[in-house]
């Protein structure tokens, strides 16, 4: 058996409730998600409250609690949680935007509020973009998501995307 249709099958089995398989699937994977989680904080304003790790478990957690998705490889999984990663920080943006408009907030004097962040506007629109590509072409726009949020290489993309990479 390969190591992806190795992983392949821990996943699986992890979902279905298997300690042992749980146990070995984020460590296999874990340095990979650590680095993607890096990246895209990197892109994100000073002094963003999540940290590498956290956003690592929190993709993880939500990827092996989906239901509706049949995991074909190890590759195709990273893709995913790179995915799921860009999506708890844009929700975490707009969270932070609707804070930002009044949403629980304790009034301060002008003198004393926090100055808008430019990244955080940049993130949202980033996704917009996004999603109006992918109304145009699915495939450029996953391949945008997978350089850009994922970090991935031409070869992995097209490894993903079960496409030639020439």
């Amino acid at each position: 058996m390969s190591a992806s249709s190795d992983f392949t099958w821990q996943f699986r089995e992890a979902r279905a409730g298997d300690s042992a398989a749980l146990n070995a699937v984020l460590p296999a994977v874990y340095d990979e998600l650590k680095r993607i989680a890096r990246a895209q904080l990197s892109r994100e304003r000073a002094g963003h409250t999540l940290q590498p790790t956290a956003l690592v478990h929190e993709a993880y957690l939500r990827l092996l609690g989906s239901e509706a998705i049949d995991w074909t490889d190890r590759a195709w999984f990273i893709g995913m949680a790179a995915t799921m990663m860009r999506r708890i920080l844009i929700n975490h943006a707009r969270d932070r935007m609707t804070d930002k408009r009044g949403a629980g907030a304790i009034h301060v004097e002008l003198s004393e509020a926090e100055p808008l962040h430019a990244e955080a506007f940049d993130l949202l629109g980033l996704h917009a973009a996004l999603e109006g590509l992918q109304q145009l072409d699915e495939r450029q726009a996953r391949v945008v998501e997978l350089k850009y949020f994922g970090g991935m290489e031409i070869d992995e993309i097209a490894a993903v995307l079960s496409v030639s990479s020439a």
